[in-house]
């Protein structure tokens, strides 16, 4: 993949997607893109038939290559996103508690992994192909999303089959509750 950026019309509001020599480095909600260089716009056809995909219920996981960059704790912490399956949700501290112990920093405390998750968790340069929407509180609400919780909010409907009284997509159509954003 060469390096450049696209604009992906999503049913949740146009997405710039921002690729580096190895593959999808950024995703950016409407209004929270950086300037970018009209001369490396380009097409993308391989990521933005997957969210066609996605959005049309029909695709449940991502194959795209990623040039991530960060800390190896914050690697860590998205490599963990990658493996919550479609349609499920887990809390902060589930993941907090599936992150091998010498990543963390030295004496932080037990109690706080879960606050040091939801913080690389923010970070994440590539919602929804990373999946840190599938992360809630412990209690089960939701919590921040850096698209908002709207966004955050639609995007589980779409993969539970819909918000109540809504049905799931048909093959080939995004979910009308999307459509709304």
């Amino acid at each position: 993949m060469l390096p450049g950026w696209t604009i992906y019309e999503s049913p949740i509001g146009p997405l710039t997607l921002v690729a580096g020599p190895k593959g999808i480095a950024n995703i950016y909600f409407p209004r929270r893109s950086p300037r970018l260089s009209e001369a490396a716009k380009q097409p993308m056809p391989e990521a933005t038939g997957q969210l066609d995909a996605y959005f049309a219920g029909e695709r449940r996981v991502f194959e795209l290559d990623f040039d991530l960059r960060g800390a190896p704790f914050q690697l860590e912490v998205w490599r963990q996103l990658l493996e919550i399956p479609y349609g499920k949700t887990t809390t902060y501290g589930e993941v907090a508690g599936r992150i091998p112990e010498p990543l963390y920093p030295p004496g932080l405390e037990p109690y706080k992994r879960a606050q040091v998750v939801g913080a690389a968790i923010g970070r994440n340069p590539v919602p929804i192909v990373v999946a840190c929407h599938r992360v809630i509180g412990a209690d089960g609400s939701l919590t921040g999303y850096y698209g908002g919780l709207r966004r955050k909010q639609a995007l589980l409907d779409l993969e539970s089959g819909g918000a109540a009284g809504h049905p799931p997509p048909e093959p080939g159509q995004s979910s009308p509750q999307l459509a709304l954003l």
